[in-house]
């Protein structure tokens, strides 16, 4: 097994005033040779958006990106014609492709938005766009692991597809819950709130750990927790 400890105070932040935003990777004018990705996960992004505030259009080409809304809500427009506000509950995928724009706003008058972005680096490249969002029922969350995004061509009933042979999940875990997670790649764990330990590494509110070379791992809540697991090829 071959862990890969990321602890919430060891991330790169930048602070632009209308935006906080941490970097588990390499990001922007964060540059860490040794913080380029896990596998396939190219970014995780845990970012904060002042209200009235957001992202002006900009471009992106050859990624699968990711947001999952952890507080507040985004408006979400592109070249593709799709205008959505994207609400805690949601997760929204883009498969950039060939190339589209798009902007994200906070359209609140008083409250930030803190969302998730994930980047992934696709299996093929010059795909043709795709946008689509969906709402997870908190319900299928509690004790039970989630799947919130799946391969295009294994696609899993109830999840959103990407273009590459990747998986994130989502489990809302009670107190002193235990459960196992079967790996299918290398799998990355990142704790949104609450402890828990995953396979002995013990982890708090936006720790991560990732994991490799094991076909399956245990993990005990030692509070009530938020945990978001994002499986990749490593090569």
């Amino acid at each position: 097994m071959k862990k890969t400890i990321h602890k919430a105070n060891t991330r790169g932040f930048a602070n632009h005033g209308w935006l906080k935003s941490y970097h588990t990777f390499s990001f922007s004018s964060y540059q860490n040779p040794e913080r380029m990705n896990f596998g396939m996960l190219r970014v995780l992004n845990d970012d904060v958006v002042q209200p009235k505030m957001g992202f002006g259009t900009h471009p992106h080409k050859n990624m699968e990106i990711i947001s999952i809304p952890i507080s507040g809500a985004l408006s979400h427009k592109d070249s593709m014609n799709n205008q959505r506000s994207i609400e805690v509950g949601e997760v929204q995928v883009m498969s950039a492709g060939t190339g589209l724009t798009h902007s994200e706003f906070n359209d609140s008058k008083t409250d930030e938005t803190n969302f998730l972005q994930l980047w992934i680096i696709p299996e093929k490249q010059e795909v043709e766009p795709y946008y689509n969002q969906k709402f997870f029922d908190i319900q299928d969350l509690n004790n039970r692991f989630q799947v919130l995004v799946s391969p295009k061509d294994k696609q899993i009933e109830g999840s959103l597809p990407i273009n590459q042979q990747g998986y994130i999940y989502m489990i809302d875990m009670d107190e002193n819950y235990t459960t196992e997670y079967g790996l299918k790649n290398g799998a990355y764990f990142f704790l949104i709130n609450g402890a828990i330990e995953v396979a002995d590494e013990k982890l708090e509110s936006r720790d991560a750990v990732g994991i490799e070379g094991v076909d399956k791992v245990k993990i005990k809540a030692s509070k009530a927790s938020k945990l978001l697991v994002i499986d990749v090829p490593m090569s």
